[in-house]
């Protein structure tokens, strides 16, 4: 079950909102340090994929959710899907594999969800949850549900495939309250954007559909606040699909298994090679929002927090191969033998 996130509500002041984010931020950052450490100590099987100078953008976008909308995050979006409402312990679980996870320890470690609650589990990165999203939109729209919206995310590479285009065109044709967040972060994978498209900027691509563009530097959560919190607003108005185009470079490599020696020490040293993190922490000791005493206590208690998630997890059971029923968990009740299976 999703939690209560702690988001910002109508009242709250900037400088609770930014907090509210911050922490979710370094969360993440936290996590997916952790995660790391796992893996290079051989306690997790599959990739580890850190969203290192992706979180502004990621809580940016989970933060404007309401809990009655659908979030379809991506492999680097650890600080969305705890802003929308993950507990910490479903990343760990799913992660470490234990049977106690949303996804019972069956599937890889990034595919992780609970698709009733609106947080979907993913399919895949190259765009192929766009259409995901607009199938429960509609059916929303069919079921007279309004003020939806969803909210789908992918990188650069994706606007590259067949499945971003047909989804997109889709989602402009029926008007729907999507909003598309791409992390244009200047490689898909080792391929650097200048051998993935012609145009300019990837905003550009908007208006061959027909829908609105917003374009926002993601190392800066200020404005990654704004320009996601006016897509959602303007999405679920009724203004049609809007998307986001965020710039900002990857600050590791594709996963822990990529040494990243293919990105260029011109873009590292860029502004768009900035830390989002430190810029959100410099941000708050300059509006004296925190104290360097406060934010080093909420780094100690997240710290703590995640070890013992993790000793916890630990212990749990994984699935035992001979006793576990393959067979999916939404279709258990077809299944043979099974009283409810029988006519």
């Amino acid at each position: 079950m999703l939690q209560t996130a702690l988001k910002p509500g109508p009242a709250e002041t900037v400088a609770e909102s930014h907090l509210a984010a911050y922490r979710f931020m370094l969360r993440a950052r936290l996590l997916d340090d952790k995660f790391a450490a796992l893996y290079r100590a051989g306690k997790i099987h599959g990739g580890v994929f850190l969203g290192r100078g992706q979180e502004a953008l990621s809580v940016a976008t989970g933060i404007s959710l309401k809990k009655t909308d659908v979030f379809a995050p991506l492999i680097r979006d650890a600080a969305g899907r705890l802003a929308f409402g993950e507990p910490v312990l479903d990343a760990v679980r799913t992660y470490l594999g234990s049977a106690l996870g949303p996804m019972r320890g069956r599937d890889g470690n990034v595919h992780r969800g609970h698709p009733k609650e609106g947080l979907l589990p993913m399919i895949s990165h190259l765009g192929a949850m766009i259409s995901v999203v607009n199938g429960i939109l509609l059916a929303r729209r069919f079921k007279k549900i309004a003020g939806t919206v969803g909210a789908a995310c992918l990188g650069d590479g994706a606007t590259s495939t067949g499945a971003f285009h047909e989804a997109l065109n889709q989602a402009a044709v029926e008007k729907l309250p999507l909003v598309l967040v791409v992390a244009d972060n200047q490689y898909a994978y080792s391929t650097p954007t200048a051998r993935q498209f012609a145009c300019d900027d990837l905003a550009d691509k908007a208006g061959g559909y027909g829908i609105t563009a917003h374009s926002v530097d993601a190392t800066d959560l200020t404005a990654c606040l704004k320009i996601l919190g006016e897509a959602v607003a303007q999405a679920r108005s009724g203004q049609g699909p809007q998307l986001v185009v965020a710039k900002l470079l990857r600050l590791c490599g594709h996963g822990e298994h990529d040494d990243a020696g293919y990105i260029v020490p011109e873009l590292k040293n860029s502004a768009l090679g900035r830390d989002c993190l430190k810029v959100a922490e410099e941000n708050i000791l300059r509006q004296h929002w925190a104290d360097a005493a406060q934010l080093a206590v909420w780094r100690s208690n997240i710290i703590q927090e995640i070890e013992e998630a993790v000793a916890q997890v630990q212990r749990e059971p994984t699935p035992d191969p001979f006793a576990e029923e393959w067979r999916a968990i939404a279709s258990e009740h077809l299944s043979e033998g099974n009283e409810l299976s029988k006519p």
